[in-house]
């Protein structure tokens, strides 16, 4: 046990005297300093917070994600400590014997004489039901209470979202924006248009390199958490970092907000979706990376948001109205319209597969050893840093994953384990329904599939890959070109009736009989290869 305002000693006279205590259960992913729970200082109240085994093993994680919310966690623990509240903060050495959460529970209830439990509602179905299993059950008074983070209230997520029906992110967005007055001119969008992103579709050019900004990172020394990683034996993968580089606390937190807002916002939108094999230290280009400082709650939305507007309006001439309403569109619109899909259709939202899809994740997922360039920077740098932007994410190697028809579970597996941000309620709807169309078109009006066209247009991966981009079949033809092909015409009785892509089907009729047998033979051998490619 590493911090506690009290005697740490289980059962010590100092608890047992007292008349009434209420236990506060804190999970990794609700470090919210500015919470109500905080506002008096209660000698009556105990907060906990506890790494378990229980959270390392549900999924494969990144060893930099572990580590991020190991040290968030302490770093919140000692911060409350410091306010003057009463904290458990126990490590894995602690609870090493629990093997979940109600089993902890159960012992820091009877050791510190607990009369009253209370928990912040988890945002991941599989906690929510076992907290509220466990409450239910216990013989004492219990509460369950709001986070007090997201911009759409829990109770209200009904009303915006019906399971089994498809929603749409855009009508969203811009009711959110109405309902919270956000770059609205009298009622009408800023600018005179909701959206810019067909503004934002920029790739980088040679000149544009040489602009990129360096990242601000951090050194937050993560030796103790790996050495009880080590010696509790949990199963991690990716490259550790003995300094970690991203935000613990609430100040780092706000310092990479502030960052984000002076050096890389002026360029967010232009490049957001542009992706470069030449950064070398500037690997996260223009992207903010506030995503896990957002998913743990160390920053609310709408203090991420109002800083950004506020550096817009200081400076709308370096800043423009499309590089903000970008930024704004991903955390307003879509961050809180993932929510809203996941909480309307779980459970059975992680076991959809509309496209029947089985195939094996290839075990480059694990090392990047791939000849495909988009995929092995792409994978490289998620292993590398825990951390990709959203297209790389989405249209190189969900793309892949999604014509090479692997199956969701185990993309679901990697993209949950993989990313230091990854908490299923926003990783779920993005993987397996913005990214694998595995909800039938829940989140999105058509699966996100492309060539490598659209990669090269986008990248300067394709310039020196070992596979050639302009080639649809032969040995050293792009993957990509010819599993798009395979995929479109596996599945052309569901996509075909969609005006979005019709278009395609007709191209490819276009296409002579010599042609289409060379593209859907060439891909029908990489099918058989996929783990050599």
């Amino acid at each position: 046990m590493t911090h506690s305002t009290t005697d740490s000693t289980p059962g010590s006279n100092s608890e047992a005297e007292s008349n009434s205590t209420t236990l506060r259960l804190i999970l990794g992913d609700q470090l919210n300093a500015s919470h109500s729970w905080f506002r008096e200082k209660n000698p009556h109240c105990i907060y906990l917070i506890a790494e378990l085994k229980q959270e390392t093993g549900y999924v494969r994680h990144h060893v930099q994600k572990v580590c991020a919310f190991f040290l968030a966690m302490q770093a919140f623990a000692c911060a409350l400590e410091k306010a003057g509240h009463r904290v458990i903060h126990l490590t894995l050495d602690d609870t090493a014997h629990c093997t979940n959460l109600p089993q902890l529970l159960d012992q820091v209830i009877a050791d510190y004489a607990i009369t009253a439990f209370e928990f912040q509602r988890p945002d991941e179905y599989r906690l929510l039901e076992q907290l509220r299993t466990y409450a239910a059950d216990l013989d004492l008074p219990s509460r369950e209470v709001d986070t007090e983070h997201f911009l759409l209230p829990f109770e209200e997520l009904p009303k915006e979202f019906k399971a089994g029906t498809a929603h749409r992110m855009e009508a969203f967005y811009r009711r959110m924006r109405k309902r919270h007055d956000i770059l609205l001119d009298n009622g009408k969008p800023a600018g005179g248009q909701w959206n810019f992103d067909k503004e934002n579709r920029e790739s980088l050019k040679a000149d544009d390199l040489d602009l990129l900004p360096q990242p601000l990172l951090f050194a937050n020394a993560a030796g103790e958490v790996l050495e009880r990683l080590e010696r509790h034996r949990i199963d991690t993968f990716g490259q550790a970092q003995q300094q970690l580089i991203w935000p613990i606390t609430r100040s780092q937190s706000r310092q990479l907000l502030d960052y984000f807002c002076e050096h890389l916002l002026p360029n967010f939108g232009r490049f957001q979706d542009a992706m470069t094999r030449q950064t070398g230290q500037r690997w996260s280009l223009y992207h903010s990376r506030l995503s896990f400082a957002l998913n743990a709650k160390i920053l609310h939305p709408r203090q991420v948001i109002d800083k950004a507007i506020a550096a817009w309006k200081a400076d709308p001439q370096r800043i423009s109205l499309a590089q903000l309403e970008g930024f704004v569109r991903q955390i307003l619109g879509w961050r809180e319209f993932v929510r809203g899909i996941y909480w309307a259709n779980m459970p059975g939202y992680e076991q959809l597969n509309a496209l029947d899809a089985r195939g094996k994740l290839p075990g480059y997922f694990w090392n990047g050893d791939t000849r495909m360039r988009c995929l092995r920077e792409s994978i490289g740098q998620s292993l590398e840093y825990a951390y990709a932007h959203h297209i790389q994410r989405l249209m190189v190697i969900g793309n892949f994953c999604l014509i090479a028809g692997l199956d969701p579970d185990a993309v679901d597996n990697w993209y949950l384990g993989v990313y230091v941000d990854a908490i299923q309620w926003v990783e779920l709807p993005n993987t397996r329904g913005m990214s694998q169309f595995a909800d039938a078109g829940l989140l999105a009006s058509k699966a996100y599939a492309g060539s490598g066209q659209y990669i090269a247009r986008m990248s300067d991966y394709c310039k020196e890959c070992h596979y050639k981009v302009s080639q649809r079949s032969g040995p050293r033809s792009c993957p990509f070109n010819s599993l798009y092909w395979h995929f479109m015409l596996r599945h052309r009785e569901r996509f075909e009736a969609n005006p979005r892509v019709a278009m395609i089907y007709r191209n490819w009729e276009r296409q002579d009989d010599a042609t289409r047998a060379a593209i859907l033979t060439q891909a029908q051998d990489y099918l058989a290869q996929l783990e050599q490619l």
